[in-house]
């Protein structure tokens, strides 16, 4: 639940964010079961983006022309980590979008070699222009949320063109540049000697062998996305998150909304993600659950990405 720590550092958390409040949200998110993340909500598009990258598979829900909520999963996810979450955005007239990242699940075609001039490796550089490029396929300014290692690509999104972003939710994102893993608990320390093909693979072999204990219905679908994503944009990812960048000072000069959300149990201890929401001058709000708000607190989480999006 959020700590008086980060109402210290943050500001007065809002009623009703994070897990600090028991309300129709909180039950819902207590009363999840086996969801079954395969399963399209009704009224949900399935789509494709022509990015730079290539062809983008894509979920959408609610009525286009409305505010856009852009949804970008991490490493080895997908689009259908916010299939719980549409439908509550979509409700509060809010087009919600979410796409898989090049090289990921349904998007497993799109890579560097569709890059002008061609490429060998999936990059920094490669997403960002990805997700600038669907930012700027309408007109306006959009809310974007980032996970885990899209949450790096989001900000050097908003640093390249904060004039598309009206928010930026930036969820279980890694709190340290440099050599991103190294915070991470118990295998932090030895993170740095792994090199991008070993860390990957330890990565898959981690998720499918169920690790962290996801419901079955859960790892089957993950264990379903891993036969269609590329392994080379995994270990690729896994070495950009060895280097990553440090956009703290340029964060806590932009001038819009921004929120860090955390699970209590996430893979970096909270210290660290309070310091960095600190540090970027964003307000934080802590669930119960691991790295995953979007799996194990999705009611919760849409309830208080609406309220900031009216802030905002």
């Amino acid at each position: 639940m959020a700590s008086a720590d980060s109402t210290a550092h943050n500001g007065p958390e809002p009623e009703g964010f994070g897990s600090a409040l028991v309300d129709e949200a909180a039950r819902r998110d207590a009363a999840l079961g086996d969801v079954d993340w395969a399963a399209v909500p009704e009224g949900a598009v399935r789509g494709t983006f022509d990015a730079p990258s290539g062809p983008l598979a894509t979920l959408s829900m609610g009525t286009p022309g409305n505010p856009r909520v852009l949804m970008i999963p991490g490493a080895t996810g997908s689009k259908e980590d916010f299939v719980l979450m549409l439908p509550e955005l979509a409700a509060a007239g809010y087009f919600a979008v979410s796409y898989d990242i090049a090289g990921q699940y349904d998007s497993a075609a799109a890579g560097p070699e569709h890059l002008v001039p061609e490429r060998t490796h999936y990059d920094y550089d490669l997403f960002t222009r990805d997700l600038v490029a669907m930012l700027d396929a309408e007109e306006g300014a959009a809310h974007v949320v980032g996970y885990s290692f899209a949450a790096i690509v989001a900000q050097l999104a908003c640093i390249r063109r904060p004039e598309k972003f009206r928010s930026l939710t930036l969820l279980s994102c890694p709190p340290e540049p440099g050599q991103g893993f190294r915070g991470v608990k118990r295998i932090g320390r030895f993170s740095g000697r792994a090199s991008p093909r070993i860390g990957a693979a330890l990565m898959v072999w981690g998720i499918r062998a169920n690790v962290i204990h996801v419901p079955p219905q859960r790892l089957r679908f993950v264990k379903h996305r891993f036969r269609f994503t590329r392994r080379s944009s995994v270990s690729d990812i896994f070495a950009l998150m060895q280097r990553a960048p440090d956009l703290r000072a340029a964060l806590a000069a932009a001038a819009l909304p921004k929120l860090v959300a955390v699970g209590e149990h996430d893979l970096w201890p909270l210290a660290l993600h309070r310091r960095f929401a600190q540090s970027i001058g964003a307000r934080i709000v802590v669930y119960r659950g691991g790295h995953s708000p979007n799996e194990t607190s999705p009611y919760q989480l849409s309830r208080d990405l609406i309220a900031l999006y009216e802030s905002a």
